[in-house]
């Protein structure tokens, strides 16, 4: 029999919350409604794939002391650049294969590899330019990364608003007011640049597919906070190589498209420039090998190779159902693992064992012998709880967090200092998607 997958135990988590709390007495009634208030008042929308237009906000921030986020934030920017190095060697030499640490099939067979783009190098030679990592706190204390993001991910305008409308709406005293975000729109100014086409002066611009984006309230800020266009599709045109809005040649484009390969009518509308190096791209096309679930597996072995380093931040361990032994050890302990299919996002699809039916677990088991090499599988994490407003009053319900990690060139990574925390709603819930009735806090690092 195989034994399970384990996280380590070490100490118990730190909950600066408790600091706050006394300061929201007599506060939580209408702290909702004024915080929903100032988001209407800014605009925020968000939309779902149940049509869902408000921005799914709990007025309760999630705090974390400087002494807890520093190390968090340097394992972020750490695990960032090794896996924009991954990128530009998967698409490169393939040192990691050729060298052992990874098998070919890693890369070949994720979701979004782009074959057209083996040997090509990105116009500004940075790949990754947004990451947001989820990370789940543990019972050691600890956070551990659960999954990477690199397929341009969306939040940091959102953490902006949530910032904006919970602080306003709690109107902290000076010594437990969060950190703050004056450095997003400098981090984000400097990641555009990094991937531009040139240097000096470069023509910039936000490219959204609709105005029915799930993200298009953020594409708006962010072409507002940038001073640059934001454009749509039928806006731009191509003059040979060159991507043109109007009589400007672009050099930088950021998108974060429903069509997120080249195989898209935005990715061939941006193709041809993008392969004569005419046109950066955040994030670029490409980036979707990093993005695998089966990648993450790989990613301590990652730093360790393309850094030299020891990680400083932990994965959640995941198995690599393609490799026999890892089957094997699977299937023994398949009732405590959270089973993931390596395709898709959003949570759809993934099989908790220890919550799910006796029948789901079996269909699940039955699928992944069938097919393993198209499953991931990782010990069940029990998310850390944070009190949340619920009918009126504080309730806990299940968190993760997403930080933010800005690259400004290939080798300097940026973490934003705060991020979201995504909850599940439900009481006992554990996954915290949006498209699963999750929602978000505002999270506060506080020099403490």
């Amino acid at each position: 029999m195989g034994r399970p997958l384990a996280l380590p135990v070490h100490r118990p988590a730190v909950k600066p919350f408790d600091e706050l709390a006394p300061e929201l007495d007599g506060q939580l009634e209408g702290l909702d409604a004024r915080a929903r208030g100032r988001l209407a008042r800014l605009g925020v929308l968000f939309r779902t794939t149940s049509g869902r237009t408000a921005f799914p906000l709990d007025p309760i921030p999630r705090v974390i002391a400087l002494a807890d986020w520093e190390p968090l934030a340097a394992g972020a920017g750490q695990r960032a650049r090794a896996l924009n190095a991954f990128v530009a060697d998967a698409y490169g030499d393939r040192r990691i294969v050729t060298e052992g640490v990874m098998p070919a099939r890693v890369i070949e067979t994720a979701e979004h590899y782009e074959p057209r783009l083996q040997g090509v190098e990105p116009a500004g030679g940075q790949w990754v330019g947004i990451a947001g990592l989820d990370l789940v706190r543990a019972p050691d204390g600890e956070f551990h990364v659960l999954e990477d993001n690199l397929m341009t991910p969306s939040g940091f305008a959102y953490a902006a608003a949530a910032r904006e409308a919970v602080v306003a709406a709690l109107d902290p005293p000076p010594e437990l007011a969060p950190l703050g975000y004056g450095e997003l729109p400098l981090l984000l100014a400097g990641t555009f640049r990094a991937a531009a086409a040139r240097d000096r002066e470069p023509y910039l611009i936000v490219l959204t597919d609709s105005v029915e984006n799930p993200a298009y309230w953020e594409h708006e800020w962010t072409a507002a906070t940038l001073g640059v266009p934001l454009v749509l599709p039928s806006d731009l045109r191509l003059d040979g190589d060159r991507l043109m809005h109007g009589s400007h040649g672009v050099d930088g484009v950021y998108r974060r498209a429903n069509d997120d390969t080249l195989d898209t009518d935005v990715g061939r509308l941006l193709a041809p420039a993008v392969l004569a190096g005419t046109l950066g791209v955040v994030n670029a096309f490409g980036c979707g090998v990093a993005d695998d679930k089966l990648a993450h597996a790989y990613v301590e072995e990652m730093v360790r190779f393309y850094l030299g380093e020891e990680p400083a931040l932990r994965s959640v361990p995941t198995l690599d159902l393609g490799r026999p032994e890892q089957l094997e050890r699977a299937l023994d302990t398949f009732a405590d693992l959270v089973v993931k299919p390596r395709a898709g996002h959003g949570g759809i699809g993934v099989v908790i064992c220890p919550h799910a039916d006796a029948a789901d677990v079996a269909e699940a088991r039955d699928r992944v012998r069938d097919s393993p090499a198209d499953w991931v599988a990782q010990p069940f994490v029990q998310l850390s709880w944070h009190p949340t407003l619920v009918d009126g009053g504080l309730a806990n319900r299940h968190v993760d967090l997403r930080p933010f990690v800005f690259m400004q060139g290939p080798d300097e990574a940026r973490v934003l200092t705060g991020g979201l925390t995504r909850f599940a709603m439900d009481e006992g819930a554990v996954v915290v998607n949006t498209t699963q009735n999750g929602g978000f806090k505002d999270t506060w690092v506080v020099d403490r």
